[in-house]
């Protein structure tokens, strides 16, 4: 109870502005922490909280040998971190580097540019299904892929199905690599990705679906894959492959990915007109 009343004690004395400073910084974590978890961050700090719990637990059990080797590597913790997890901390501080404020402070409404996007890439996808031609579409959200950007050839073009069918003609200089689509734009064909070395994915998925599903593992990334062999249309989102999409589903799709917004509200004005004619038909039987 002591405990309890010196709380409230505390709570008493406190001003608005302790209340503010409280506020802000639980929202900013609120924000900050999914994005963090995107880029692989958690593995450090999975580790990090791993090696200090083991160290505790040493000094506990009079583990005398086993604690001062983890506190040797405790003292050059930080140096051992940026040495193993050098890739995860470049792809996390690339990340945090193209947030704005405006994606921390509220979503990024980026509907309306994003529309006919994925309707001309939809359109793309269907024609490249039909015509066995194999195909690798990532769409960058808040990390941009500077490192595989890099990798690629600069294009800076409107999305359109007709250069999507170009770029991954088979004679074409470009087409093995994948398409980086950021910021509504095309920004860059021939791109090489990283490869899922993850043992869930079906031994028949070829190198284009491992690079899909690799690049939606190392971030938030949407990925469009269109099999050479089989036609079949594919999605990676953070890590999960969803195969066999009908152009109808992966425009769906894209939709509630890349904006969200205006999926719920169509979803909402779906369910309302359903309702009216439920309603109505009811009137009419009556």
């Amino acid at each position: 109870m002591n405990t309890f009343g010196d709380f409230l004690q505390q709570l008493a004395n406190m001003s608005w502005s302790d209340y503010l400073d409280i506020i802000i910084v639980a929202y900013l974590l609120y924000r900050l922490l999914p994005l963090f978890k995107r880029t692989g961050a958690m593995r450090i700090a999975g580790t990090v909280a791993v090696v200090i719990i083991i160290a505790w637990l040493t000094r506990q059990l009079n583990l005398h040998t086993v604690s001062f080797i983890l506190d040797q590597f405790l003292q050059i913790g930080l140096i051992a971190l940026v040495v193993l997890f050098q890739p995860e901390l470049r792809r996390m501080l690339d990340h945090l580097g193209h947030v704005k404020l405006k994606n921390i402070f509220g979503p990024d409404k980026q509907t309306q540019e994003m529309a006919p996007v994925v309707s001309q890439t939809v359109q793309a996808c269907e024609v490249m299904s039909r015509e066995r031609i194999g195909a690798l579409i990532v769409f960058a959200r808040t990390n941009h892929l500077e490192d595989y950007f890099k990798t690629g050839t600069i294009i800076d073009g409107q999305v359109s199905e007709q250069l999507l069918r170009n770029i991954f003609f088979p004679k074409a200089s470009l087409h093995d690599g994948a398409v980086i689509i950021r910021e509504g734009k095309v920004a860059a064909a021939g791109c090489v990705l990283p490869l899922s070395e993850s043992n869930r994915l079906s031994a028949d998925l070829g190198t284009r679906h491992r690079a899909g599903v690799g690049m939606s593992e190392v971030s938030d990334a949407v990925v469009v894959i269109v099999s050479e062999e089989t036609g079949t249309i594919s999605v990676a989102v953070g890590g999960m492959l969803k195969r066999h999409l009908a152009p109808q589903m992966l425009e769906k799709l894209l939709t509630n990915e890349l904006c969200p917004t205006e999926a719920q509200d169509e979803e909402k004005l779906a369910v309302r007109l359903r309702q009216k004619l439920q309603k109505k038909g009811k009137e009419n039987q009556q």
